[in-house]
């Protein structure tokens, strides 16, 4: 583990400070979760979307769609 200064405006320390007493912990424990879990929803993000983009069957089949057909047919008055 490494040790880190940070600097925050004043309300969100008094934040922090609050938040972590909420969750018993401390604000260095609180800041480091909460740092993993935006690490840990980013990556999921980027591998998700780097799937999505590699994904080769969307729209490529070479396939035509068929025209549409339309089914109406007027009721007999």
């Amino acid at each position: 583990m490494k040790n880190v200064t940070v600097t925050m405006e004043d309300g969100v320390a008094d934040w922090a400070r609050m938040e972590a007493a909420r969750r018993n912990t401390s604000v260095s424990r609180l800041v480091g979760e909460l740092l993993a879990e935006k690490m840990h929803h980013d990556d999921a993000y980027e591998r998700a979307m780097r799937e999505a983009l590699e994904f080769k069957s969307w729209g490529s089949s070479g396939v035509k769609p068929e025209a549409r057909v339309d089914s109406y047919t007027p009721r007999p008055r």
